[in-house]
């Protein structure tokens, strides 16, 4: 089963086991409007926790996208990359950024189910 946790910095997680599945929110990208240019991490980078991942530039400003948790890059959406756009049209769907496997899962602790992501995005 899969669970879905977000990050006061609008990031979200799908987490399955140990792995993480890591994008922004919906909220994030209509924030930032058209995605013209999204960056990744290496697969094999280690990432700390709130370590700037990825870099994602809008029409209107460039914005990091940081490590929700520690641990290390598996894969990359090469999609995003190659179409940027996805992001404002599947943020939470095809648009995921990387997955990394959760090295500590007491990191989990401090983020925000969807109820507490949307009264925190009111």
């Amino acid at each position: 089963m899969t669970t879905t946790l977000y990050t006061s910095d609008h990031e979200w997680l799908a987490i399955d086991g140990d792995i993480a599945t890591v994008g922004i929110t919906d909220y994030a990208q209509s924030q930032l409007g058209d995605v013209v240019f999204v960056e990744l991490p290496k697969v094999g980078r280690a990432l700390k926790k709130a370590e700037a991942a990825a870099v994602v530039e809008s029409v209107k400003a460039a914005s990091d996208v940081y490590a929700p948790v520690t641990g290390e890059v598996l894969e990359v959406n090469e999609a995003v990359v190659a179409e940027p756009a996805l992001v404002n049209s599947d943020a939470g769907g095809k648009a995921w950024f990387f997955k990394i496997r959760i090295a500590d899962k007491s990191e989990l602790g401090g983020l925000m189910d969807e109820a507490a992501y949307k009264a925190h995005t009111a």
